[in-house]
């Protein structure tokens, strides 16, 4: 018969509990995405609005969302719900503060993501009153 002291059994259980999380890792994350056929999805941001307002996604497609403000002053894609659901390129996460894409005037910006679950995400450029008079659209993910 084989004896354990306690502390073999500790040692044991310490292993297994830290091995635990990388595995579940390495099976849990979602897969790599095939950025090679993104599609892409123009969106302008001029004064007071997004054309097209309304984005529509599939979900598990991948797209490249190209922002482009068009105005003379500055805007930002504000869409906290949808940003932080969807699969971003690891590269293109740091376009994205606080929920939200900021653009300069003149300046483009792309973001390859993977769209999210089903719904609808909204839209909205936070600077001071632009969303009240209009600046707001949805993203639909079918």
């Amino acid at each position: 018969m084989i004896a354990f002291r306690m502390t073999d059994v500790r040692l044991v259980a310490v292993a297994i509990l830290m091995l635990a999380p990388l595995e579940a890792a390495s099976q849990g994350g979602p897969p790599a995405a095939d950025w090679s056929h993104a599609e892409t999805l123009a969106v302008e941001l001029s004064s007071f609005k997004f054309a097209p307002s309304t984005i529509t996604m599939k979900q598990g497609q991948t797209y490249d969302l190209h922002l482009t403000n068009v105005s003379s002053g500055g805007h930002d894609f504000a869409a906290r719900e949808f940003f932080a659901a969807a699969q971003v390129m690891d590269g293109d996460r740091a376009r994205i503060t606080g929920g939200k894409v900021s653009l300069d005037a003149g300046q483009s910006i792309d973001v390859h993501l993977v769209a999210p679950a089903a719904g609808s995400y909204k839209v909205r450029c936070t600077h001071l009153m632009h969303s009240t008079f209009g600046m707001t659209g949805e993203i639909v993910v079918q």
